[in-house]
Formats: C-alpha cells, structure tokens, sequence
C-alpha cells in the first residue's frame, strides 16, 4: 500500500483530495492540525508520532524531523535503501504534501515583533519539501492544493505520477522553499541596509517581495504587470493610494521619479514629470507658489503628467491646478477638502500620500538579460564635494544660488542631462537623448526667451566647447558640471571668451 504524508498550514481541498486517496487504497499519515481535520472528516489516518515513536516535542517544533519520516521519503527503489528501511523498521514514503506557514503575511502585521517573526519560521516543512522534491524519481511532492485535482486524475486514471509531472512538482516545492527562505532573510536583514556602506554590496541579494496588486497591464496592454512589495499593507512607493483611479505601471514608475526628485529638496517644491523626466521643477515659500514656476517650466510637457510635493495638499494647492490634467499626485498628506474638492472635480486623478520622504536606503535593482545590476542610490554629492570655480570670471552670489539648484534638479533628468533655470525654478529641460549637444539645443528651445540669464546645470562633462558656444549664444551666464573632459582645457577657454562663470564639482550624476 503506498503511504502518503501530509502536513499542511493551507487547507483548502485537503479532505477532498485525501479522501480519493483513500479510495485508491493510499494510507494516510499525517501531523497536528491536518490529523486532526483528516479523522474529523472521518478518513483513516496514521499519526506522525506513531510511525517515529515520539511525541511532538518543544511546543511543536520537532513533529516530523526524524528518521522514520525522512528515511521514508528519500529511500531510493533499489534493494540496498528499501533493506535500509526495513532493517529499522522503516517504510517507504510516496508522497509528500505540504505547504508553509505564510510568512510574509505574518510579518506584515502591526505590532509583531522578532520573537512573533521567528516563532513562525517553519523548519519540518521544509525538509520535507527538500527531501520529497529531492527524490522526485520515487516521490510525489505537492506544495499547491491547485495541484490536487490533476494528481487524483492522473492517480485515477494509471495508477502512477509520470516522471515529468512529478518534476515539475518537485520544481515548484523548490521555488516554494526558496521564495519561503529569501522572506525570511528579508525580514531578518531589513533593518541592516540602512547602515551599509556603498560599497558593501551583498554577495548573496534576497529581495523577499510578495504580489500586492496585479496592474491591467505594463508599459503596454499587451504585457503583464503587477505591484509587489515587502509589505501587503503598503501601497505603491509605501503609500496609501486615497483616491482616483488604479494606479498603472507608467503612473508609478513616474511617481516614484518625481518622488525621488521632490524629497531632494527641504523648502517646498514642486516636481511635475512625464515619461520618467522631470519637465518642471521649482521651490518656493509654499507649494502653491511654486507650482506655476514648475508648470512655466514646460506646460506642454506637463499636461498628462504626474506631480509631487514634498508639503500637504491643501485647497489652494487645488485651485492652482487650474485646468491641467493630471494623472497622479504624490503628496505626505492631502487636507480632507483638497480630497473632497480632487473627488469631486477630477475623480479619475490618482492621490498617492507617502509619508516617508525618499531616502535611498535600499539598493537599487535592475534586469538585463541573464541577470541583475545592483547598485547604491544616487543620493546627490558625497560628503566633502567642493566646487571648484574654473573661469576667469567668479559667479555671482545670485548665480551661485541658481546654479546650486540646477545642480540638484539635473541629477533626475535622464542622461545626457541639461537643466537651465534661475533661483529656484527650471526654465528649460534637455534629458533622455544620445548626444548632449542635443540635449542643450533642446532646454533652450524650451526655455525660449528665458533662456536668457538662466545658468546651466549638466550631469556629466561636457565633451566639446559646442554645448558651451550654444548656451552663450541663447544668453546663458554661468554654467555647472563636473568636469573630467580630455577638453576640459577647451571648454573652460569657451566659457571665458563668452565670459560665463563655470564650476566645476568632480561628481557626476548619470541617470540611465
């Protein structure tokens, strides 16, 4: 008679499937819980303890490592294993069903602490999906109750489990235990990141995220997309989403580069981006006086755009909106009328609240074909930077204050980066294009006349002195980069002969 062990956290379908098993003349032997709902259910089943000989031990931690359950399930069917077994009075296990605590669910609780966390690291189960999956040319290993209908199917219809089918379950008990494990690190690490170096890259990385959200599609509606996250209390860019409708994937990956940009600033700013770049950036005594810099910036970009602001929403935030459309705002709070007013005007517009300004804690993680670039985050100029002033001519005081925050607003705009703007509000954006000489041309055609006494922010050096004869031509005064050019020499002769005042900071701030 083939033997079965199950032992299960989910059960749903358990009693359905264990009674066919039944039927087809399996015996059952099963642990704790899932004994006892199978004897409820009033099908024969064998306890864990009488096959080991011991009772479960330390609150129920060891019920199934033992050698009777674990000989069972790798023994081999060849005669030197099954004389192994019957030596000691063993017998063969056939087949393992199990699943696991939901870790990642109990984690994301309110209030739960390390002990609670560590208590539901489930240590038998996993074995025994180890050991069944491992010897999956004798043993069927079920991790999915979605699996239960094929395999009664397949044992009513044979007798037997092919040797593919049971490879497959034996892939996904794997991924299972291995989805299970990197949770668990996760969780366990979470805390240390913050206080890692840049250069302490993990040898091992365990990203331990869960679905939170299936999206209606990817960039195109003809990819699939969904949100996932540490937490499944937690929204998008670990917010809370108030209102409007679905967030889609381009809406959050905009969200989070206008979020990212926004934090970077401690005045109140205002960030409107289209496309992953920022097409207006400005700051001011309140983020209802900066909006119409940033929107001046280039409204025709920003309509359809998304907006952040690193101050609470409020009704005359609203109202200076005016007509635009807008796809999503990111807010650390929304007043209850700004709310009232977004529902009833634009109800389809996504309200995102995060209260945590973005910090660039985590590691950032990308996919290429066949693997995954990890790196720290760009978080501006390291500590100790110094600005270097390489002309003839010094920046004024009004300059260096606008030439400073150029600096900051060019390090979110895609590479080859180009930023003009004043004070505190970008005039012209150049981003996302393959020569920088082009990305000049286009900030100035943005800026148009305003182009005119604005400073000139890039992210990388400039490799000619065209870029430099371009700005000075549409006006520009002073210009802030970092410098490194082989022509270096002949750039900073471009800026002199057009006497702009140039800074050179010795930090790039590439954005691919």
């Amino acid at each position: 008679m083939p033997r079965a062990l199950l032992s299960v956290y989910d059960k749903t379908n358990l009693v359905s499937f264990a009674t066919d098993l039944v039927e087809l003349g399996w015996d059952l032997v099963a642990s704790g819980g899932t004994e006892t709902i199978l004897r409820g259910a009033g099908l024969p089943v064998t306890p864990i303890e009488q096959l080991t000989g011991v009772p479960e031990m330390l609150d129920g931690r060891v019920k199934t490592l033992h050698p009777a359950i674990h000989a069972g399930i790798l023994a081999r069917d060849k005669a030197e294993d099954l004389e192994s077994l019957q030596e000691h009075g063993f017998a063969p296990i056939n087949m393992v069903v199990c699943n696991l605590y939901p870790f990642q669910q109990t984690v994301s609780q309110i209030g739960i602490t390390l002990q609670d966390a560590i208590e539901e690291i489930d240590i038998g189960g996993v074995a025994l999906l180890r050991a069944g999956a491992k010897n999956f040319f004798h043993v069927i290993t079920i991790s999915d109750y979605t699996d239960y209908a094929k395999i009664g199917a397949e044992l009513k219809a044979s007798g037997t489990v092919d040797l593919a089918t049971r490879r497959k379950l034996a892939v996904k008990a794997f991924a299972h235990t291995r989805d299970y494990d990197t949770a668990i690190h996760a969780f366990l690490s979470q805390d240390m990141v913050p206080s890692l170096l840049s250069t302490d890259l993990p040898q091992h990385l365990s990203i331990g995220m869960q679905r939170v959200e299936n999206l209606r599609y990817g960039e195109n509606p003809h990819q699939a997309a969904a949100y996932y996250s540490r937490s499944s209390n937690l929204g998008p860019l670990g917010g809370t989403v108030l209102g409007g409708k679905q967030l889609s994937y381009n809406n959050i990956l905009d969200l989070d580069s206008a979020w990212r940009a926004v934090s970077s600033f401690n005045e109140p700013a205002v960030v409107i981006v289209k496309h992953l770049n920022p097409c207006g950036i400005a700051t001011g005594t309140s983020i209802t006086e900066a909006f119409p810099g940033a929107l001046a910036s280039d409204p025709v970009s920003a309509y359809g755009g998304v907006i952040a602001v690193n101050r609470i929403v409020d009704e005359d935030f609203v109202a200076a909106l005016g007509s635009l459309f807008v796809e999503a705002i990111a807010a650390p709070a929304f007043s209850p009328a700004a709310q009232t007013t977004l529902a009833d005007n634009r109800k389809n517009c996504r309200l995102l609240q995060v209260p945590i300004a973005y910090s660039g804690s985590e590691f950032e993680v990308r996919s290429v074909q066949g693997g995954w670039l990890v790196q720290s985050a760009d978080t501006g100029d390291p500590a100790g930077t110094i600005l270097q002033i390489v002309t003839e001519r010094q920046p004024t005081p009004e300059e260096r204050i606008a030439l400073q925050f150029a600096w900051k607003a060019v390090q979110h705009v895609k590479s080859n980066a180009i930023v003009l703007a004043y004070a505190n509000l970008t005039v012209g954006i150049g981003g996302g294009l393959s020569s920088r000489v082009d990305s000049v041309q286009l900030a100035v055609a943005k800026a148009g006349d305003r182009a005119k006494g604005s400073v000139m922010a890039s992210d990388a050096f400039f490799p000619f002195s065209d870029n430099i004869e371009k700005a000075a031509a549409a006006g520009i005064t002073a210009v802030i980069q970092p410098g490194g050019s082989i022509r270096d020499k002949v750039v900073i002769e471009a800026a002199n002969k057009a006497n702009m005042a140039m800074l050179f900071t010795g930090v790039r701030h590439f954005k691919h």
